[in-house]
């Protein structure tokens, strides 16, 4: 006897959108907040409805078909610095979909950079696994070359391995090791699980020193390797595969408070 073939179950709508490559979750549900949304025929303005297979999604007046199985793509790209990530800048500027070309595929990024910052972006067409791979529950470790002017000595290492208390909120336990000390500055690598609007250059903020270089290597198990500044590159199915495993979610564990004062620092 042959056995029926599965039918999917109901998603979630948002989810459903991320999934067809349009959006992040984020950005679908405010466009069904708006009313651009709708189900067979009905708008639909809850985030949280369901959507069966067979349904017909439209957006903006337009069908959105969805995604096959296993049709997720995901690129690693050198992001060089004075680079914005965003899809259009009203003042002309270049932004990281200008390396893209006519790419065939609608791409969302991961791990955004500030403007002088540079090295590893994402670029996907599966909004679930933007994010998924940017929910803080996932935990992914993002790694950075940061250079910094001053000096820092043991007891700031131990500060800011126990993590720091910004303006919205304190980080979790921050892997820190020096690569290089000279007079005028220093280069350390560093580790964090989460992701914040410029968290690195907060974090060196309240210790009064000044970032002056921040490079992302790796993201997850998704190394920059030797990529030149400004291309891209498919990821390899072992690093996909791995990518996929990063997303999931983890138990996060207690955290030690973070350290109220920073310790001092040497400066000449």
């Amino acid at each position: 006897m042959r056995r029926s073939a599965a039918v999917a179950e109901p998603m979630r709508l948002q989810k459903w959108l991320a999934q067809a490559g349009l959006c992040s979750r984020r950005e679908a549900e405010r466009w069904i907040d708006s009313g651009r949304v709708a189900v067979n025929g009905q708008i639909i303005t809850q985030p949280g409805s369901l959507v069966a297979h067979g349904d017909r999604v439209v957006v903006d007046g337009r069908v959105v078909a969805a995604k096959k199985r296993n049709s997720s793509i995901v690129l690693a790209f050198n992001k060089p610095p004075d680079i914005l990530c965003t899809r259009h800048d009203p003042e002309g500027r270049k932004t990281i979909y200008d390396f893209l070309g006519d790419f065939p595929e609608r791409l969302l990024y991961v791990g955004r950079l500030d403007i002088n910052s540079e090295g590893l972006i994402l670029f996907t067409n599966d909004g679930d696994l933007v994010h998924r791979l940017t929910h803080p529950s996932a935990r992914v470790p993002r790694s950075y070359r940061v250079r910094v002017h001053g000096r820092i000595n043991e007891a700031t290492l131990n500060h800011l391995r126990r993590g720091v208390v910004l303006e919205d909120g304190p980080t979790g336990p921050l892997e820190v090791t020096v690569d290089r000390d000279t007079a005028a500055n220093n280069w350390l690598t560093m580790t964090l699980y989460e992701g914040r609007n410029r968290i690195i250059r907060r974090i060196f903020d309240t210790l009064d020193m000044k970032v002056s270089r921040l490079i992302r290597t790796s993201y997850g198990q998704v190394s920059l390797g030797d990529l030149a500044r400004g291309h891209w590159r498919f990821l390899s199915m072992g690093e996909h595969k791995q990518l996929l495993k990063d997303a999931q979610p983890v138990d996060r564990p207690s955290l030690p408070p973070p350290a109220k004062k920073p310790p001092l620092v040497h400066r000449r």
